[in-house]
């Protein structure tokens, strides 16, 4: 799987890619990360990527021409993808649609946004949430978190991101760990006593509860059994 970023900041990416999972799987080369500064592809002595806004207002926008050079420099991609708030709202589903990709470029933008040209050289404009940003930095990182922990080997255990929250379409169940006690909070006696069944049948159930509490939203779109909605309803 190939990463290509795509931002007038790169050091902002760089040190994310030096550590934990990611860097392991970089390592073996399970992942290509390769982070690319739009400036280097200003015309000017003075590499300029950005400009005032037609027909006035505040802040800067960047330009059309740079961006779209830096795209087409990447090289032919599954996706290009242009992190903006106006974009969809990114979730688990697009995380397992992207990670079957094999080169994604992400688009940073900065400063008041992008010239809004450039959104007729990507593929999918896609955002992280209703809030906004300084740029599109964190967005793409949370992206290539999402999709890279999906891609084959990153994560050694593959039940692990097959359990996580959103992946069935429920949040998922509590974990616990040592000690079994701590300042009175213990472990429930469940997890402890080896019955496998009986385990899996309380992780389901502590899985809808806290659905039920937290997201009851995401109810209305998981795939739940007819166990399932009989529990929730004798629950209330």
């Amino acid at each position: 799987m190939k990463y290509t970023i795509l931002t007038l900041f790169p050091n902002l990416i760089r040190p994310w890619l030096e550590e934990s999972l990611i860097a392991k799987a970089i390592e073996r080369g399970l992942l290509e990360v390769e982070v690319r500064d739009i400036r280097e592809h200003a015309t000017d002595k003075h590499r300029t990527v950005d400009d005032t806004p037609y027909g006035g207002g505040a802040g800067m926008v960047m330009r059309v021409d740079v961006v779209v050079k830096a795209i087409e420099a990447a090289g032919p991609a599954d996706e290009v993808i242009l992190l903006t708030p106006a974009g969809q709202t990114f979730n688990q589903r697009m995380a397992e649609e992207l990670a079957s990709k094999e080169h994604l470029v992400l688009v940073c933008g900065r400063y008041e946004g992008i010239d809004a040209r450039v959104e007729h050289f990507v593929s999918r404009e896609v955002s992280i949430g209703d809030y906004v940003l300084m740029g599109g930095e964190l967005g793409a990182l949370v992206l290539l978190e999402a999709t890279s922990r999906l891609v084959p080997g990153v994560i050694k255990e593959a039940q692990s991101h097959q359990q996580d929250s959103f992946t069935q379409g429920l949040l998922d169940y509590p974990h616990y760990t040592r000690p079994p006690e701590f300042r009175g909070l213990v472990v429930p006696e469940i997890l402890t006593s080896g019955h496998h069944a009986k385990i899996a049948e309380w992780r389901r159930k502590q899985a809808l509860l806290r659905t039920k509490q937290r997201r009851p939203d995401l109810l209305e779109r998981a795939e739940l059994t007819a166990k399932d909605l009989t529990w929730l309803e004798e629950e209330g």
